[in-house]
């Protein structure tokens, strides 16, 4: 069986002609590979099968090398195994890993996919930190309690009170130096 390998040992420049060389030749069989270094921006479309030997706690991770291999131009069909022993911590990664996608999947769906279908009381309710939820109270800007966190006026609950209390957080003079034009210009060319 002939092999290549690709891991942290491997210098960087020399990781896309590790690639290239795998991609090209046929008598390659084998491409070892950790998902941390493999997992992203390759291109394996010479690959037929992956085998996952560590599992990643981020699915994602595990899920974007396995898009390495299922990528535009991949004329196989792609067998993805995972190496999991019973009662070892494989089992609970991988456990961990679909109630992560579960979550995911869940959060995101076809009913809350866009922002289009909230209605303005949820967009409002991904802003408001925790305490402001439990109902703590908030009080108005003052030099005496600025603390350099923006808090909304507690002129009252509920929606009317958040969009009154917005204008409290809009202070133009902070924009007006950073944007300015000129400014930018002079940095460019200084």
């Amino acid at each position: 069986v002939t092999y290549m390998r690709l891991d942290g040992s491997v210098e960087s420049e020399k990781r896309f002609e590790v690639v290239k060389a795998f991609n090209s030749d046929p008598t390659i069989d084998v491409l070892l590979l950790t998902t941390h270094v493999g997992g992203l921006g390759l291109n394996l479309t010479s690959a037929d099968t992956l085998v996952f030997m560590e599992h990643d706690w981020n699915p994602m991770r595990d899920h974007q090398a396995m898009d390495r291999a299922h990528r535009l131009g991949q004329r196989k069909v792609v067998n993805v195994h995972r190496l999991i022993m019973r009662g070892t911590l494989e089992e609970k990664v991988m456990s961990l890993q679909k109630f992560k996608v579960s979550v995911a999947n869940a959060v995101i769906n076809a009913e809350n996919a866009s922002l289009k279908t909230m209605n303005t009381d949820q967009l409002l309710d991904l802003f408001m930190s925790a305490e402001s939820k439990k109902g703590a109270n908030t009080s108005k800007i003052s030099d005496e309690n600025f603390d350099g966190q923006p808090k909304l006026s507690g002129r009252g609950k509920g929606l009317k009170a958040i969009l009154g209390g917005l204008e409290e957080l809009w202070d133009q003079s902070q924009y007006s130096e950073e944007y300015n034009l000129s400014n930018f210009l002079g940095k460019l060319s200084g």
